[in-house]
C-alpha cells in the first residue's frame, strides 16, 4: 500500500512538473509578439503624444514593438471597452486619463467596471490644467476673474471641449469653491473652444496644458494660473488657483492598464519596463512639454489614486447635476 501511495505521489509530481514546465517558459518569455497600446482619443492630442513616447521607450526595453491603436469615441468609452474585452495576456493595454475616473459618475451603464475590469500597471505622471484668457483680456489674475464673476453673476463665460470634460469639471469646481456664478459654454472639441477664447467670444478656459502650450508661447493666449494644488515646475513662476481659491485642485493624469486577470508577473514586467522608460531623457522631455511630472510608481499607487479621483469627482458631478451630451 505504501509503495502504491508513493508511486501515485511521484506520478502526480511528474504531471504537475510537466504542466509547470509548459507554462513557465511562456510567461517568462513575455512578450513574444508586438503589444497593442490603445489610446481612446484621436491622433495628435496630449494623450496620444505621451502614448507614442511611452511606447517607443518601452519597446526598447521589452524587445518588442508597441503599436499605438487610436480608438476615439463616446468620451473614451469605445477604446477603453475594447481593452476590457481583450484577452488578459498583457498584449493589449490602454493609456487612461481623466475621463477614466469621471465616466462612472457621468454614464449610468458603462459596458465595463473601472474598479474590476482592469489590472493597474503604473501611474505615468500628473500635470496641471491652465486657466487661460485671450492675450488682450482685462483679467490679469485669478482675483480679477473672481471680482468679475461676483460683480455680474452668470455674465462671465468659460469654455470647455464638451460636457463632462476636464475643462468643464475644472470650471464647476471653481464655481463651487469660490461661490460664484459663471456660464459654461461647451464645444464639440478643444479647437473650437480655443478659437473662441482667442476671438474674445468666451472669457476664460481651464484648458489642458497640451492644448494651449504653443499658444502661450506665441502670445495668442495668456495664462493666469495652474490648477494643481501647488505651483507646477512646468510653469515657473505661475501661481496656483488654490492660492486664491483654497482647496482648488484639478490634475491631468496618465495611467497604464491591462485587462483584469492579466498574470501578476506580466504586470510586473510591464511596470518595470514603463518605469525604465520614464527615466529616459527623451521621454521626460516629452512629458515636460506637456506639463506633466513623472510619477512611475507601483500598480497599487495607480489604483489608489484613481479610486480617490473617482470619489472626488463624483461629488462634483452630483452636486452640479452634470450630464453629458
Amino acid at each position: 500500500m505504501i509503495n502504491k501511495f508513493f508511486k501515485r505521489v511521484v506520478r502526480f509530481g511528474a504531471v504537475l512538473g510537466l504542466g509547470l514546465a509548459m507554462t513557465m517558459p511562456a510567461l517568462a518569455a513575455f512578450p513574444e509578439k508586438p503589444i497593442r497600446l490603445v489610446v481612446p482619443f484621436p491622433p495628435g492630442g496630449g494623450v496620444d503624444s505621451i502614448a507614442r513616447a511611452l511606447g517607443t521607450a518601452m519597446s526598447q526595453r521589452l524587445g518588442q514593438s508597441i503599436v499605438i491603436d487610436n480608438k476615439p469615441g463616446a468620451g473614451t468609452i469605445i477604446g477603453t471597452d475594447a481593452v476590457a474585452r481583450s484577452p488578459a495576456d498583457g498584449y493589449t493595454l490602454v493609456l487612461a486619463s481623466f475621463a477614466h475616473a469621471v465616466n462612472p459618475s457621468l454614464v449610468a451603464k458603462l459596458p465595463y467596471s473601472t474598479d474590476t475590469g482592469f489590472a493597474p500597471i503604473i501611474l505615468i505622471g500628473r500635470g496641471p490644467n491652465v486657466l487661460v484668457v485671450r492675450a488682450d483680456s482685462p483679467y490679469k489674475t485669478v482675483a480679477d476673474v473672481l471680482v468679475a464673476a461676483q460683480s455680474k453673476p452668470g455674465a462671465l463665460t468659460y469654455a470647455s471641449q464638451g460636457n463632462g470634460t476636464s475643462a468643464h469639471l475644472a470650471g464647476e469646481m471653481f464655481v463651487n469653491l469660490a461661490k460664484v456664478e459663471m456660464t459654461h459654454i461647451p464645444y464639440k472639441g478643444v479647437s473650437g473652444a480655443i478659437t473662441d477664447i482667442i476671438g474674445g467670444r468666451v472669457d476664460i478656459m481651464f484648458a489642458t496644458s497640451s492644448a494651449v502650450s504653443s499658444l502661450l508661447s506665441n502670445g495668442k493666449l495668456r495664462a493666469l494660473a495652474v490648477t494643481t494644488p501647488q505651483r507646477s515646475p512646468a510653469f515657473k513662476g505661475m501661481p496656483a488657483v488654490a492660492e486664491t481659491v483654497p482647496g482648488y485642485s484639478v490634475e491631468s493624469w496618465y495611467g497604464l492598464y491591462a485587462p483584469a486577470g492579466t498574470p501578476a508577473n506580466v504586470i510586473a514586467k510591464l511596470n518595470e519596463s514603463a518605469k525604465a522608460a520614464s527615466q529616459t531623457e527623451a521621454f521626460r522631455r516629452n512629458l515636460q512639454q506637456e506639463g506633466v511630472v513623472v510619477s512611475a510608481g507601483s500598480p497599487e499607487e495607480l489604483n489608489a489614486y484613481v479610486r480617490g479621483e473617482e470619489a472626488r469627482w463624483r461629488k462634483v458631478v452630483e452636486t452640479n447635476k452634470i450630464k453629458i451630451d
